[in-house]
């Protein structure tokens, strides 16, 4: 129900008599303050197509439009917004109004970059031309804002038409030329130098990677960091002056170089790694095992579980083991100070959500938004690396209609790679990101995806490879729970069970070597790169169905990293930089006398 709007407060003018407001001065300053006014959205209306706007997916349609000949027509998709925007110069400590015409599912009209609260608003439903309008206030050295429409994922496609921000103009003259002669020069596994020709009146340049904007730069070179290695990237650069940005240079692209040691790999875990959960909010029959007693040989340590208040609020909440269940457990102040010893370590300790009895199902926008909000609550107060999920159960299924997971529909889905990728956002490149899905929810999509195109098949299969795909570009590791499973067919066409090595290599290949998902060649899931994955194992044989003997871990292993010790399944290559292993759980391998961890450590020294 939409809350009752408040009463407009009338102008000052309007209160003051003639008299009064010509012995106040008031008169003159009114009029300047008009006068300064001007629309300062450049091709608002869209009737010079895209001229002034950065669209991630957007075109000009000649019908529907609100005004003129021309609006905006922008299509979102599975993992994209369909966001255009454009920078604006401002002056500093002044007041704006932003307003705008849109039709559609879901279309949002914003501005950041304001130096005080950034703004937004929206229409839920819009089937016809619907007025959408905000302000806001500079901050008292803010010169430009960025204003912005975009859709919602996977929702359809929305327009916009007639864009306009009134206020005092930031800026004189005309934004500069387009910089000529951008070309790449020294290139490193995780960076790319470059550099441009001066342009006359520019007093900055934009530099954009992949079409987002990385840095702005007073000089006619830079090198852009932060990047993966060997992976391609575009460039581009565009001038600055206070009037605004000009067109952006031409494309160079460049890829970035192997990394020199295991050949993959942005983050700075160790070349391989081992991933175990820590039983922090329940004892079970493993007994509670306190933060500072996990050994060092633990390099991500999630912290299990955060769970929802209902299955749909998105509300997550990590409630650590009260003493009653777990009398050795130690103090938050306790535990917090063994969080920053273990990263002070190198270790990354995350918070994981979901688990067996964790169903999330972030059916609303709403939903979304209060994950987000919950998990960095959590995320701050014990100042944790980032986030693993662990979403199992019913927590992820397709609807009927959702096919191509790629451009996913479902709103479960398409709220929680919103959700992540707006917490990626706000913790920046050194968020860890992971994943631990069952294999009915990856592998199996080389099978059965969804209901099937005659539908019939169960929802949940393959669900998490659209959130996997949306995210790989984030994802610092996944490690499927290779335990707990059914038989699942392999990339050979033959079905693979638990209780050997044989599994583990056939259900890692398959995601090394990518596959037809409900086996169509036309729709393939790509491969992960091999510093992105680590294989899910029990600790022992209380921990969980599928557990195998040190000397099959090692079978894998050799099998994968080696070709060697291979069984009946043949691999598809050979992956030296695989990361490593994931157990359930670091409480379980002590109970097995830390024999996982013991075979981890012998193996990769």
């Amino acid at each position: 129900m939409e809350r009752a709007r408040p009463l407009a407060r009338r102008p000052l003018v309007t209160l003051l008599t003639a008299a009064a407001l010509a012995a106040s001065g008031l008169t003159a300053l009114t009029s300047a303050a008009r006068a300064a006014d001007a629309d300062l959205a450049r091709n608002g209306g869209f009737e010079s197509a895209l001229d002034g706007w950065t669209c991630t997916a957007g075109t000009t349609v000649t019908s529907p439009v609100h005004g003129g000949t021309a609006a905006l027509k922008a299509t979102p998709a599975g993992a994209d917004n369909a966001r255009c925007s454009q920078t604006v110069s401002v002056k500093p400590d002044a007041q704006y109004t932003l307003s705008g015409y849109v039709r559609g599912t879901y279309v949002y009209l914003g501005a950041s970059g304001t130096g005080t609260t950034d703004v937004s608003t929206w229409a839920q439903s819009a089937p016809d031309w619907q007025r959408l309008t905000t302000t806001f206030r500079t901050g008292p050295s803010t010169t430009e804002v960025t204003i912005y429409t975009h859709g919602w994922y996977g929702t359809g496609a929305y327009h916009a038409d007639d864009i306009s921000l009134t206020g005092p103009g930031g800026g004189t003259g005309r934004p500069p030329a387009a910089p000529g002669g951008l070309k790449a020069g020294s290139v490193t596994s995780s960076s790319v130098a470059l550099s441009w020709s001066p342009v006359a009146d520019a007093t900055g340049y934009a530099v954009y990677r992949d079409g987002a904007k990385v840095s702005t730069v007073t000089g006619t070179s830079t090198t852009v960091t932060g990047l993966t290695p060997s992976t391609a990237y575009s460039f581009q650069v565009a001038a600055v002056n206070d009037a605004g940005e000009s067109a952006r240079s031409a494309t160079v692209t460049a890829t970035t170089a192997q990394r020199p040691d295991d050949g993959g790999g942005s983050s700075d875990l160790p070349a391989h790694a081992l991933v175990g959960y820590l039983h922090a909010s329940f004892a079970n029959g493993s007994g509670y095992t306190r933060m500072a007693d996990v050994p060092d040989s633990w390099d991500v340590i999630d912290l299990a579980f955060g769970e929802p208040t209902s299955v749909t609020s998105g509300d997550i909440r990590f409630e650590r083991c009260p003493a009653t269940e777990c009398p050795n457990v130690e103090s938050d102040a306790e535990f917090k100070a063994a969080i920053k010893a273990k990263q002070a370590a190198g270790k990354k300790v995350l918070i994981s959500i979901g688990g067996q009895n964790g169903q999330v199902q972030l059916t609303t926008a709403a939903a979304r938004d209060r994950f987000v909000s919950s998990v960095s609550a959590i995320i701050d107060e014990y100042g944790l690396d980032g986030l693993d999920i662990d979403f199992e159960g019913h927590s992820l299924s397709l609807n009927a209609d959702d096919t191509d997971f790629k451009n996913p529909k479902t709103p479960v889905v398409v709220n929680l790679i919103s959700a992540v990728k707006t917490l990626k956002a706000k913790y920046g490149d050194g968020f860890v990101l992971t994943m631990a899905p069952e294999t009915f929810f990856v592998q199996l999509g080389y099978q059965y995806y969804g209901t099937g195109k005659w539908g019939g098949q169960d929802p949940r299969a393959g669900a998490y490879l659209p959130v996997i795909h949306a995210l790989r570009d984030d994802l610092t590791l996944l490690h499927v729970q290779d335990y707990n499973s059914g038989s699942i067919m392999g990339l050979d066409n033959q079905y693979h069970s638990m209780g050997g090595a044989d599994f583990h290599i056939a259900m890692t290949d398959m995601l090394l070597t990518g596959f037809p998902v409900a086996g169509d060649a036309n729709n393939v899931f790509p491969p992960l790169r091999p510093d992105q994955v680590a294989i899910g194992m029990p600790a022992s044989t209380q921990a969980g169905n599928g557990h195998v003997s040190p000397a099959e871990v090692t079978k894998a292993l050799n099998c994968l990293t080696r070709k060697t010790d291979c069984g009946s399944y043949a691999t598809h290559g050979t992956w030296p930089a695989l990361r490593g292993l994931m157990t359930w759980s670091i409480n379980w391998d002590r109970c097995a006398n830390w024999e996982f961890q013991k075979n981890f450590d012998a193996y990769f020294g």
